[in-house]
């Protein structure tokens, strides 16, 4: 008896001999017929190789490296929504525990008063904080009798753009204080300059975008609580975190910027920063339930249970929080001491070979969080511009950028150092800038090099 086999014949084509090799796929409408998921697969996994490499880009401050086991977790719990807590509790109770451990991180109040949320990012975590902020400036003033249409809020020229966009969404007044040529955080002096009785938070940042320094907070925290107690106000101290907040207490535990401080009323940080986990995750603490309006919490039962809720969005992914939580119990105080160890070093590594190199002026050397900046000590026949554009050649991401306002004359090349970036590619990294100094003090731009070929003699 003859017993025929049959076969799938999509598995004895040539893997790019298909339709979907042979042929362009629409690019703006849904095409016609369906295709097998193998071959999905290869058409967009191909694309993609167009991108960078995340792992070399030094540009972010997000997480590009985790635990294989991380990598699992989260795969396996893509499909449970968070804001479902009721269908979840599991994923539930992992979000408040971990922010239960940020709160503790920060060392919120003893007798367990403080509060907070899980975002997406710190930009959602922002929004909240300065919404919290806006609502209680605006109770204070109702219950004075005086007026709520002119609110302000005092920050840095230097904030990450979220901040503005705060500001304008929600129809607050920026008031923006200044850094220098050589100073890129702000002043005490000139933050107290601009705070007002209609100011509704001062924002210091731990760790700012530009350059990675921590801003003096507990001097201007200082600063507001004797003004606040000579005009009888209230005004609260927000710290953006964001960079810093998974740093400092590992790297700079006795520095004094969270809520030893009272008047730091909130704080935001970015799990996918130093948090060590993959995009998609922040959260907004508050030293007590008071500072977090009532007015602003929405109770919603269509889900199953009531739900308390205080986020911009409403449907999102567990998993981000469950590689949050991993990455506490996996790394621990000590786990996570190591790594920003690991880190400060490589930064510190790369700051003195840079130093040395000559053209380069050093701003942060990656002490404060690992974060290197530096600029070319004069201007010549090259800027920053080009030698990251020289980079690029070699695979780098390196951005070159100018300060903000009352510096943007000033152009810096900034380096973050993460989790998955050791002394070994640091090394690569150092080799690759000189080498792009010398092709283009060799050959500098308008003047062209030979053409590249590789020599058989």
């Amino acid at each position: 008896m003859v017993h025929k086999h049959e076969t799938d014949e999509s598995f004895l084509a040539p893997a790019y001999a298909g339709r979907l090799s042979r042929t362009p796929i629409p690019r703006h409408r849904m095409p016609t017929h369906e295709s097998s998921p193998d071959a999905v697969y290869r058409l967009i996994h191909d694309e993609l190789l167009l991108d960078g490499s995340s792992r070399l880009n030094m540009a972010t401050f997000v997480t590009t490296w985790m635990d294989q086991e991380a990598e699992i977790l989260m795969a396996e719990t893509f499909d449970k929504n968070m804001i479902d807590k009721d269908e979840y509790p599991a994923t539930a109770e992992i979000e408040r525990r971990c922010i239960n451990i940020v709160a503790d991180l920060f060392n919120a109040p003893p007798q367990g008063t403080a509060v907070g949320v899980s975002t997406i990012g710190s930009s959602e975590a922002v929004m909240l904080g300065g919404l919290a902020m806006k609502w209680r400036w605006r109770q204070r003033r109702e219950a004075a009798g005086l007026s709520t249409d002119k609110p302000n809020m005092v920050m840095g020229s230097n904030v990450q753009v979220v901040w503005e966009k705060f500001c304008r969404y929600w129809d607050v007044e920026p008031r923006y204080v200044p850094v220098g040529h050589d100073r890129f955080v702000v002043d005490p002096d000139d933050v107290m300059e601009m705070v007002d009785e209609n100011t509704i938070g001062v924002i210091p940042i731990l760790g700012t975008t530009y350059t990675g320094e921590f801003e003096p907070i507990k001097e201007i925290h200082d600063r507001v609580v004797a003004y606040n107690g000579e005009h009888g106000l209230d005004i609260p101290i927000h710290v953006d975190a964001a960079s810093g907040g998974f740093v400092a207490p590992f790297l700079h535990p006795n520095l004094e910027w969270d809520f030893r401080l009272p008047q730091v009323k909130s704080i935001n940080v970015s799990g996918h920063k130093y948090g060590l986990t993959y995009p998609g995750l922040g959260f907004v603490i508050w030293r007590s339930a008071e500072e977090l309006p009532e007015d602003l919490i929405f109770h919603v039962n269509y889900l199953g249970g009531d739900m308390p809720t205080f986020t911009l969005n409403f449907s999102r992914p567990g998993n981000q929080i469950v590689g949050q939580y991993y990455n506490f119990v996996r790394l621990g105080r000590a786990g996570y001491t190591a790594i920003m160890e690991s880190l400060r070093d490589s930064a510190n590594y790369l700051a003195n070979e840079i130093s040395e190199m000559g053209p380069f002026e050093v701003i942060s050397d990656g002490t404060a969080i690992p974060v290197v900046a530096f600029r070319l000590r004069e201007e010549g026949d090259y800027t920053v511009f080009h030698v990251s554009d020289r980079l690029r050649t070699e695979g780098w991401q390196v951005p070159a950028y100018t300060m903000p306002e009352n510096a943007t004359d000033v152009d810096v090349l900034r380096i973050v150092v993460r989790e998955g970036f050791g002394m070994d590619l640091a090394e690569a990294l150092a080799n690759d800038i000189r080498r792009a100094i010398t092709h283009l003090e060799q050959y500098p731009p308008g003047h062209p090099a030979p053409e590249p070929g590789f020599s058989h003699t």
